[in-house]
């Protein structure tokens, strides 16, 4: 059985929207596109190669997502990286898109697309690399709602955005569980890493 692992940048108010790109969601009225940019420092980019390098893996994207990254990956060229980088890794791997609709294009070379929860947790419960999520915020609430999440890698980027869409979002109901930290780190420029595995229920103190 594979591993479903949530990788998010969030504020420390829990917004992961929008966190790369100026342009970034303008039209949904997101107005702090890019938020997370200012803090990327050296001790994140060990930690992103850590999570995007270090292991294989399959990506597990929501549409919106999906067509980000279809739009932008297949272009880059990271010659100055070890092995070509993450670009390499990602076109090279099989990247997994989740849309009801099925209204998306999926020519992008490794992409399979999927058509709800059932079909993410039968791909879960098959052999093959851990799946690993990026952004696609209405998945991960599927995924939390349904208790498919076996870890969770958080970057916490030290702005209060207010507003926007958060990954623990208060109207979307996630499913009871406990998790442990295996892993933390501060980077020179404040953001707090986590990688927290799944340990069982929660526990209650009598």
């Amino acid at each position: 059985m594979r591993k479903i692992i949530v990788g998010a940048r969030v504020s420390m108010d829990g917004v992961m929207q929008a966190p790369s790109g100026p342009a970034e969601d303008l039209d949904q009225g997101f107005k702090f596109g890019g938020w997370s940019r200012p803090f990327q420092d050296e001790d994140c980019g060990e930690e992103f190669d850590r999570l995007f390098l270090s292991e294989k893996y399959d990506l597990l994207l929501g549409r919106k997502t999906y067509e980000i990254f279809a739009r932008f990956w297949p272009d880059q060229v990271w010659d100055d990286a070890p092995n070509g980088g993450i670009p390499t890794v990602f076109n090279a791997i099989k990247k997994y898109v989740v849309s009801r609709s099925g209204a998306v294009d999926t020519s992008w070379q490794g992409s399979v697309l999927l058509r709800d929860i059932a079909d993410v947790r039968r791909l879960r419960d098959e052999d093959g690399p851990n799946l690993l999520t990026q952004g696609s915020t209405e998945l991960v609430h599927a995924l939390l709602a349904n208790d498919l999440v076996d870890a969770m890698a958080i970057f916490t980027v030290p702005v209060v955005l207010g507003s926007g869409k958060r990954l623990f979002a208060e109207d979307f109901m996630q499913a009871p569980r406990a998790y442990k930290l295996v892993r933390s780190r501060v980077s020179s420029s404040g953001v707090m890493i986590g990688r927290y595995e799944r340990d069982g229920e929660i526990g209650v103190q009598a």
